[in-house]
């Protein structure tokens, strides 16, 4: 299948996250962290809506009573795309000050996960925490700096993660009735290094249904796709460098949206990549699967 891409969104986002598809809608769903806002539109009528928020959101979660749980730097709030009123869920678990949440994903069972970002980046001092009916937990802490990458396998028994700044994914087996992830495996570990063999850097994910794990390769240009094994089995190259997170969507959910960011980009990139920052999509051969509602 040839790579077509739509612009989906033409106007850049500083940094475009958190793709999500909800099916009843027919929308799609992601996030502005820098730009503080939150954002949809109907890819057939190009209807665009956006909702300023108060704090960085990073992550989105389908809500059966309507709207969205969006993790803010504050903590998880529920949005309601049809008032525009934020409500408080839980307030963060961490020092604001150097911490935010970042990547998200629901459980098969109803859980939102969501790892934060140690500002500082100076230690590996990012945690991965979970809203549980309305309870935060903190999941483990440490041994990373930047979470990404967050997935589930279509069968609920491996959760997929990343850490961003170490250019590694891992692979835990996870017990999705009590919500605990272990037996942490490499699944990839990226180069690091810049001046060659450089490809990017793992950030967002998504898990198809077939359970192959899609990345968006940060400053690599590239979307990937690997097999539960790990065999890299396609790679997308992209018509700009900084690729943030992927979601699968449509009525066969056989459309890969990409966002993408701005942020911090040279003015050559964005001469030479003028979709950068943009939300952009495509057609594959491979469907995708529905993602889970959060449990309230």
């Amino acid at each position: 299948m040839s790579d077509e891409f739509e612009v989906v969104h033409a106007a850049p986002m500083q940094v475009g996250e958190c793709p999500l598809w909800h099916p009843a809608e027919r929308n799609i769903y992601w996030v502005d962290i820098g730009g503080f806002a939150v954002h949809r539109v109907h890819p057939l009528t190009g209807e665009h809506r956006a909702w300023r928020m108060d704090s960085e959101p990073s992550a989105l979660a389908l809500h059966p009573h309507g709207g969205l749980v969006v993790a803010l730097r504050r903590g998880f709030v529920h949005l309601d795309t049809a008032s525009g009123e934020v409500t408080t869920i839980a307030p963060a678990p961490y020092d604001s000050s150097v911490a935010r949440f970042n990547d998200g994903r629901v459980d098969p069972a109803g859980r939102f996960w969501a790892g934060t970002i140690y500002e500082p980046r100076d230690r590996q001092a990012a945690a991965m925490y979970c809203l549980e009916r309305g309870e935060v937990s903190l999941k483990w802490e440490g041994g990373m700096t930047n979470s990404n990458g967050l997935g589930f396998s279509p069968d609920g028994r491996s959760m997929y993660h990343a850490d961003t700044t170490s250019h590694r994914v891992d692979r835990y087996a996870f017990d999705a009735a009590r919500g605990v992830a272990s037996e942490r495996q490499a699944f990839h570990q990226f180069s690091a290094d810049k001046t060659s063999n450089y490809g990017g850097r793992p950030d967002g994910a998504a898990v198809d249904s077939e359970g192959a794990y899609w990345c968006a390769m940060f400053e690599g240009g590239r979307v990937l796709r690997f097999s539960p094994d790990g065999e890299l089995l396609r790679e997308i190259v992209l018509p700009l460098r900084c690729p943030t997170m992927v979601a699968f969507g449509g009525d066969d959910l056989r459309r890969l949206y990409i966002t993408s960011a701005s942020h911090g980009r040279s003015d050559a990139e964005r001469a030479a990549y003028p979709l950068t920052g943009c939300v952009l999509s495509l057609a594959v051969d491979v469907a995708g699967r529905e993602e889970p509602m959060y449990v309230p």
